[in-house]
């Protein structure tokens, strides 16, 4: 695994933002710091994304800010340009992650199948985004194809919460966990920072709680 990857795998869980309102990028990127998640994956699903990702860059220099739900390269120019280490995709698309590494920058595609997987081994890879992580099998999923790749780690994404994080967190085939419950969409739009504080609070213990 690359360093940026390894310090991913200390933090242990990636919060999954959405933000629809650039306003609310530096509050939440605070609350993530303080909180001991120093990460996040900005999806691509709004207009406010490539500028959150912006400011978040250069307000707090040492948070990994990456950037998710990256489907096209004129995307991913957008997102790197604005500062993200790195790009997260929901499937494999190998156009757009052949582009993304041919830039030197992280690329974690998603994948749910042996063949995919496979596909994307071919271009190197050996962290992959596991996605719809729970629709897909969950855990007991990613164990089985973990025993035929044994050289590859998972970031599983989509239905993981903190009921069942632990499980995740504990195989040692799980670089980090993608989630979204401590950095909640209601809680943003309603500006309630100080519970997404100690939402961010309780997951970093957890992680602190599974791996030390």
């Amino acid at each position: 695994m690359t360093e940026m990857m390894q310090q991913l795998k200390k933090i242990g869980i990636i919060p999954v933002v959405v933000l629809n309102d650039v306003k609310d990028a530096l509050p939440l990127g605070e609350c993530l710091m303080k909180g001991g998640l120093p990460c996040a994956e900005v999806t691509f699903r709004t207009a406010a994304a490539e500028e959150s990702i912006r400011q978040m860059a250069k307000a707090y220099p040492d948070m990994i800010i990456g950037a998710g739900t990256v489907l096209t390269t004129e995307q991913a120019d957008r997102a790197i340009d604005a500062g993200a280490k790195f790009v997260v995709s929901p499937g494999f698309n190998p156009k757009v992650t052949e582009y993304v590494l041919k830039k030197g920058v992280p690329m974690t595609p998603g994948v749910c199948t042996p063949t995919e997987i496979e596909a994307a081994m071919s271009l190197g890879l050996d962290v992959l985004k596991f996605f719809p992580a729970e629709p897909s099998g969950g855990l007991k999923m990613i164990k089985a194809v973990a025993a035929a790749y044994v050289n590859l780690q998972f970031m599983p994404t989509g239905g993981i919460n903190a009921n069942n994080v632990r499980d995740y967190l504990a195989y040692d085939k799980i670089v980090a966990c993608g989630g979204s419950w401590m950095v909640n969409g209601g809680l943003v739009k309603e500006g309630k920072f100080d519970e997404i504080l100690a939402l961010v609070k309780e997951a970093s213990a957890i992680v602190k709680e599974i791996r030390g």
